[in-house]
């Protein structure tokens, strides 16, 4: 039973990898990813912040969902919903309704750093880029 259909049986296909793309990459990824970076050097207030969180983290997120459709990248599995869920933690801290104390923008940057980096090369060591080590 073929799982997705875009997919080869297989589950390699960096074909439809995102991020063989530069420019893909460069979009959905590095950008928002900048335009985190430089959110905290600038006095956007939190309502500001706010949105460039979690408008960047949703992009991050689906991108990363749709190129787990597209190709089967094991980390893709993983990293897009737990982008998904940083987006909504920062969109509950901006609200007020997360209690993450003074510091709450650090400590969800720090989470998704850490977090972020681990989801993508721990799915990919123990299962191969494509799942090539996942015997289903």
């Amino acid at each position: 039973m073929e799982l997705n259909p875009i997919m080869p049986a297989d589950g390699a296909d960096d074909s439809n990898d995102l991020l063989a793309e530069r420019f893909a990459t460069i979009v959905i990824y590095w950008l928002p990813i900048a335009v985190l970076v430089a959110s905290g050097f600038f006095a956007v207030g939190n309502a500001g912040r706010t949105v460039i969180w979690a408008f960047a983290l949703i992009t991050m997120g689906v991108g990363c969902l749709v190129n787990a459709l597209r190709c089967g990248r094991v980390h893709c599995y993983a990293t897009g919903p737990f982008f998904l869920l940083m987006a909504a933690v920062a969109v509950l801290y901006g609200f007020g309704i997360a209690p993450l104390g003074a510091r709450g923008w650090n400590t969800i940057a720090l989470v998704t750093l850490i977090g972020g980096i681990a989801l993508y090369y721990f799915p990919e060591l123990l299962f191969g880029r494509y799942g090539q080590k996942l015997k289903l």
